[in-house]
């Protein structure tokens, strides 16, 4: 059986019986969404107090001339005044076997930059995961509030593709997010 949930009056909108009035939840928003899978990124900067990272399962591009791309940041999140007062970000696109690395970068209440060995700094000084199926550092260009979150656009100005270089295809095979839990994508997951 579907459950259907709107957030709006016979007032706001005549397709809605008069007297009818729901209003739709955080839960039910999410739920929504539960099954409509997501890359996984983490997404870090640093504004001189230390770096700083989350998970993210919001990552889109929206143009490739210029390159942007954007992202959301819950008000929820410790990384996110952080995040939205840098000039510039680094967003790593993960894949499966870097699992551990979603993990980390999703726990709150932790030092997520404690193991050195998987993290370095740019010469621009943007701290950045080298095992990322691939990176792009940019520049913030555009911020927008949007509920208890805000958007963040990004021209991208540099892109590092390290899943091309001794890595095969099974070990570069993306990192999905599907109604919470991990997934990965393989040769066997494709719909013909």
């Amino acid at each position: 059986m579907r459950q259907s949930t709107v957030l709006a009056t016979a007032e706001q909108d005549p397709a809605i019986p008069h007297g009818f009035v729901d209003m739709l939840s955080a839960d039910d928003f999410k739920s929504a969404f539960r099954n409509h899978p997501a890359g996984v990124a983490v997404i870090t900067a640093d504004i001189g107090a230390g770096p700083v990272g989350l998970t993210a399962t919001s990552v889109i591009s929206v143009s490739a001339n210029p390159p942007l791309v954007v992202f959301s940041l819950s008000s929820a999140s410790s990384s996110t005044p952080t995040l939205k007062s840098a000039e510039t970000v680094v967003i790593h696109l993960l894949g499966a076997d870097q699992i551990k690395l979603a993990k980390t970068f999703s726990t709150s209440g932790i030092d997520r930059f404690a193991d050195t060995s998987t993290w370095s700094r740019l010469i621009t000084g943007d701290p950045y995961l080298p095992s990322a199926n691939a990176w792009m550092r940019g520049r913030v260009v555009n911020q927008m509030e949007a509920g208890d979150s805000t958007v963040v656009a990004v021209q991208v100005l540099q892109v590092d593709l390290p899943c091309d270089v001794g890595r095969s295809a099974a070990e570069s095979r993306p990192l999905v997010y599907h109604n919470r839990t991990w997934h990965s994508l393989s040769e066997t997951s494709a719909v013909k």
